[in-house]
């Protein structure tokens, strides 16, 4: 996944995303430019037909981004799962600042 930096307002702050075993963190500047770098991304894997629906739905859909705000707002993240490879791997979106340095 490529970093992206977006000039302009309307994001919530940076945010960190992850995919698993595919890529490490990275960190956008804005949600709605996270959100397509994430997609991107995920619609490269070999993923069956009913998980790459459920995510094409679930980041590129016109309410996705006030959605995932509404997980982070609540939760503190949101995590997503998916299956490949015969094992489940995990889609992560948080707010850069509650990553700790490792």
């Amino acid at each position: 996944m490529r970093k992206r930096k977006a000039v302009g307002s309307g994001g919530s702050g940076p945010v960190v995303v992850e995919i698993e075993d595919v890529c490490g963190p990275a960190t956008f500047d804005r949600l709605p430019v996270a959100l397509s770098a994430l997609w991107d991304s995920l619609r490269l894997l070999p993923l069956d037909a009913v998980q790459s629906d459920a995510f094409r739905h679930f980041l590129t859909r016109p309410e996705a981004v006030e959605q995932v705000r509404e997980f982070i707002r609540r939760d503190g993240r949101l995590v997503l799962a998916f299956d490949m490879n015969g094992r489940s791997h995990y889609v992560r979106i948080r707010p850069a600042d509650k990553v700790k340095p490792r």
